[in-house]
């Protein structure tokens, strides 16, 4: 991994952070799960790996650390590996593809969530029901911000893998 991919992730990192922030007064709406995606399918699972841990961790400590720091990094990393190997299988992963993909990992993220609560007091399923509103507030905000990320991000992933071709020509 060179040092402009590692600059390309800490943007990244930083963009999800500051969103997951500044949304926090709207539970479970945040562009993290789409930043995570998009990364994935233009850079692989590798990056998306990275970008979840990242971002939980840098955000976590704002917001706060607790045992669901380990199941978000589970729940981003699985998300990230999933969209990864999208974009490894298709060349172009079509468009409605990747924004019915987020509404999947709304509720995805929800259930890998939910065990928290399984594992500190054994109850899953109340649990997990209770929060299908705010899972599908999460899948609802993951279509948006992947609409809304993907025009930006797509000239961004396009511009470092132009970068990224020429200095290996340069070489």
């Amino acid at each position: 991994m060179n040092t402009y991919k590692l600059t390309l992730l800490a943007l990244l990192a930083a963009l999800a952070v500051a969103g997951r922030y500044a949304f926090q007064f709207i539970p479970n709406v945040q562009p993290v799960t789409a930043i995570i995606i998009l990364t994935g399918i233009f850079l692989g699972p590798l990056s998306s790996l990275l970008l979840g841990i990242l971002t939980v961790f840098l955000s976590n400590m704002l917001l706060g650390m607790g045992i669901w720091t380990i199941w978000q990094i589970i729940a981003w990393c699985l998300i990230g590996l999933a969209a990864g190997a999208m974009g490894m299988i298709w060349k172009r992963v079509p468009f409605l593809f990747m924004v019915l993909f987020s509404v999947f990992s709304g509720y995805l993220y929800g259930f890998i969530i939910s065990l928290t609560t399984y594992q500190v007091t054994g109850h899953f399923w109340p649990y997990y029901l209770a929060g299908l509103p705010f899972d599908t507030a999460h899948a609802i905000g993951n279509a948006v911000f992947t609409a809304l990320l993907y025009p930006l991000l797509r000239v961004l992933f396009r511009k470092y893998a132009k970068n990224r071709f020429q200095m290996k020509d340069s070489q």
